[in-house]
């Protein structure tokens, strides 16, 4: 009898095993269903993997082979949506290893040593569906071209980019977010020219280059505008007249003193977020009615009065409810020579706010 319910519970074992096995193998082929492949294609995917990459079976539409060490990129699967190249050695963006992989969406080349000259002709066009390309820290003089027209996201940091060929951007009208930050750009590469075609563009990153004046030509969509950390001294008068959209605007780290800042240049009513700390300002610009968060420290401003910045009558304000109330809830003025307190009028002024940092 003792051997009967041993060979029963093994047999019961051996039924569990088999079905856990059915259960995993169901899971797997409903997250593959999932990303819109085949069997056939999950087969020839899994098969046509790299050897010096990872392709998990549970997510086939992706290819890693990051921190490989590797200096060039190996020939990818053709069902590829998603491939991961960051922090290696390659050198060359090479057209026959993507040649097959004509549905990527997403690439990362970022920290890796390819140069202007390394990015082969054709290996981006030639990717219909291409929606977020990286290659922050890489050795690239010059904004590659040409880019395929469904790109959405391009960044480019922490470069050596010099230089924006005329009408590269043509023909992007997804792309939304352009980072260059941290790149060797000066005026006469910031252009109408240079940036026709970002009919969409809702951020851009110039922040960390060599850019002397405004830049001129950006897109009115624009929402988001960083400057931080180059040589603007002035800003034109009714400059963001141009930008409608803008709402966050960052211009911390440059030259601007308050001869170079017109009194109502910031007055525009969709601005939300405005910073210009370290620089050298001596005097509060006039605050738009909407503004919401003003960062002023570290300047050479020295007094703050209520009656110069604030952009409506204090006497007629009504209650908070009321729209004509300043929306400014955070306030930060140290690194200045003002002496607390605060004077009242600033006070009854900007009854929102709940934070000053001075």
């Amino acid at each position: 009898m003792q051997t009967s319910h041993t060979c029963l519970g093994s047999r019961f074992g051996e039924k569990m095993s088999l079905l856990l096995g059915l259960l995993c193998t169901l899971c797997l082929v409903g997250q593959v269903l999932g990303q819109d492949i085949t069997h056939e294609e999950y087969l020839a995917q899994i098969q046509a993997c790299p050897r010096e990459c990872s392709c998990p079976p549970n997510f086939p539409r992706a290819v890693y082979c990051d921190n490989k060490g590797m200096k060039s990129i190996p020939k990818i699967p053709p069902h590829t949506w998603y491939l991961y190249l960051q922090n290696n050695l390659i050198e060359v963006l090479s057209a026959d290893a993507l040649r097959n992989a004509t549905q990527l969406r997403w690439l990362n080349l970022n920290r890796n040593k390819i140069t202007s000259e390394g990015v082969e002709e054709g290996v981006l066009s030639t990717k219909p569906n291409l929606a977020h390309l990286y290659m922050d820290d890489n050795l690239l003089s010059s904004v590659p071209s040409a880019l395929p027209a469904s790109l959405e996201s391009l960044r480019l940091s922490r470069n050596r980019i010099s230089k924006i060929p005329p009408g590269v951007f043509i023909g992007l009208d997804k792309l939304n977010l352009l980072d260059l930050q941290a790149n060797k750009l000066m005026d006469d590469a910031v252009t109408e020219v240079s940036l026709k075609g970002l009919n969409n563009l809702v951020q851009i990153n110039l922040a960390k280059n060599q850019l002397n004046s405004m830049p001129i030509g950006l897109p009115p969509t624009t929402t988001q505008l960083f400057l931080d950390g180059n040589n603007i001294e002035k800003i034109p008068a009714g400059y963001f007249k141009g930008l409608p959209k803008v709402a966050f605007l960052r211009l911390n780290y440059n030259k601007l003193g308050s001869s170079g800042v017109p009194r109502d240049v910031f007055n525009v009513s969709s601005i939300l977020d405005l910073q210009l700390s370290h620089n050298q300002l001596t005097e509060v610009p006039l605050i738009p009615a909407g503004l919401e968060h003003l960062h002023l420290d570290h300047n050479n401003i020295k007094s703050v009065s209520g009656a110069n910045i604030c952009p409506v009558d204090v006497e007629t304000m009504e209650d908070s409810a009321n729209e004509s109330i300043p929306r400014l809830r955070y306030l930060r003025l140290d690194g200045n020579d003002i002496k607390p307190p605060i004077p009242r009028d600033v006070i009854l002024c900007f009854r929102l706010l709940t934070s000053i940092v001075i």
